[in-house]
């Protein structure tokens, strides 16, 4: 009887695939980029041969997929890759499959992390048994909740990214009409997100240049792309804050995604903490929510590790 359980975490960038048996700890970890694939298919099929498993060895998956995935039908939201379930798992002869929203299964692996995993952002103490959010940027925005009943955790997801987007000042008012005027009405992602970062620095200057390339230029002292930073660190502060506040998260606040790690040595001169907090009246309750930086290199595969953990041992 097959034992082991196939796991990926689907960006629309990258891919990150792994074996994982009854222990829920993820082997063997790969990473795909995207364009190098036509679809969900080519990957697993691509990653399987790559591995030297046989087919009859996998029993089933789980699937974190950058987009909804409740449904029979499954389409990342930021690349043209969609599939059936029924389809996939009939294909590759599996007796399980989960497809799962990215951010859940983040929000899953996050009892799974330890104190290296982790960087604090400012202080606050986490209340035992309150709910936990986990969000951040990545290809887009995600947000997922935590909620813990004994011993048993329940994730719960949505597509925050995709809330509209308003201003608290006159420097965002202007930020938020030129991104009105580039596409339409504005949500979260437009600004939160790889995308969002280049968009706000060629709005504040004029010049066209990836995310990775405003990183770069920000830790190279570029005042221009610290500043970008710093703009796109108060948005995210206040996006967090705003959810924290949704979620009740003063289980603590966990900062997840590509972008959210790349930015990591600005956080503490950002006015990300400050814009965090301040939501009058209830400044004091986010002052004691604790938030963290996700630093893990795989962090959803965790959370998959420990679904897929669970489906191994009904196979066993």
């Amino acid at each position: 009887m097959p034992h082991l359980m196939l796991i990926a975490d689907i960006g629309g960038t990258s891919s990150r695939l792994a074996l994982v048996g009854a222990d829920g700890r993820p082997q063997d970890v790969r990473i795909h980029r995207n364009d190098s694939f036509a679809g969900f298919e080519a990957l697993i099929e691509t990653d399987l041969a790559a591995r030297g498993t046989a087919a009859d060895d996998v029993g089933g998956a789980v699937l974190a997929i950058a987009g909804p995935a409740d449904g029979e039908h499954v389409r990342l939201t930021n690349r043209d890759w969609s599939f059936a379930k029924d389809e996939l798992r009939r294909r590759f002869g599996w007796q399980k499959l989960a497809a799962v929203n990215d951010f859940e299964a983040l929000a899953y692996g996050v009892p799974a992390l330890g104190p290296d995993d982790l960087v604090a952002i400012g202080g606050g103490e986490a209340a035992e048994g309150a709910p936990m959010l986990v969000c951040g940027p990545g290809t887009g925005f995600g947000v997922a909740g935590l909620l813990k009943t004994g011993d048993t955790y329940r994730a719960v997801t949505g597509e925050g990214g995709h809330a509209r987007l308003g201003a608290t000042n006159t420097e965002e008012a202007r930020l938020i009409a030129h991104m009105v005027r580039e596409l339409g009405p504005v949500v979260v992602e437009h600004a939160l997100s790889g995308s969002g970062l280049a968009r706000i620095h060629r709005v504040l200057t004029g010049d066209r240049l990836s995310p990775e390339q405003v990183i770069a230029a920000a830790f190279a002292g570029d005042s221009e792309a610290r500043e970008t930073c710093n703009v796109f660190l108060r948005l995210f502060g206040r996006i967090a804050g705003d959810l924290a506040l949704t979620f009740d998260a003063r289980g603590g606040v966990y900062l997840a995604g590509g972008v959210s790690a790349g930015l990591l040595p600005f956080y503490g001169s950002s006015p990300f903490r400050e814009a965090f907090e301040e939501h009058p009246p209830l400044d004091p309750r986010l002052a004691a929510t604790p938030v963290h930086v996700v630093t893990h290199p795989t962090p959803g595969l965790l959370g998959c590790g420990q679904l897929g953990g669970r489906l191994a041992r009904e196979l066993t």
